[in-house]
């Protein structure tokens, strides 16, 4: 095996590591918003307290979040979630300062660029797609 197909074999096992690993913890924050499991930084009763942005952004985060950790329609899912983190990042972050250290906005913004880099190149060889339909789940991936 030659250094070069290593890496490749290397790069696709990586970059659908990373997309498991985003997806799960972006899982994580869909359901403190909707279930309060695993209990957040701002406790949630019930999801029909929550005001509809926060609501919308709960859903998206825990569908989206499945979707991306399965490897399941992940273009589309990943580039909705990398638009759910850019719209928080400017709407709670930045007004807070223009540097993400002292807006607490590094997550919102590492998020976000994660995921339209997982919306251009997909969801990678360890996907759901491509173990359902093979070759053509790269359009579902």
């Amino acid at each position: 095996m030659s250094a070069t197909s290593f890496r490749s074999g290397l790069s696709g096992f990586a970059l659908s590591l990373l997309r498991f690993v985003a997806g799960l913890a972006f899982l994580e924050h869909g359901l403190a918003k909707l279930v309060g499991f695993p209990p957040g930084p701002v406790a949630f009763r019930h999801m029909m307290h929550l005001p509809p942005l926060l609501l919308a952004a709960g859903w998206i985060e825990t569908v989206g979040g499945v979707l991306v950790c399965l490897g399941l329609f992940t273009r589309p899912a990943a580039f909705l979630m990398s638009g759910e983190m850019a719209v928080a990042y400017f709407m709670v972050h930045e007004p807070r300062s223009f540097f993400p250290i002292l807006s607490h906005g590094e997550p919102a913004l590492l998020y976000c660029f994660i995921f339209f880099y997982l919306a251009v190149v997909g969801g990678g060889p360890a996907s759901l797609a491509r173990m359902l339909c093979g070759a053509r789940g790269r359009a579902m991936s």
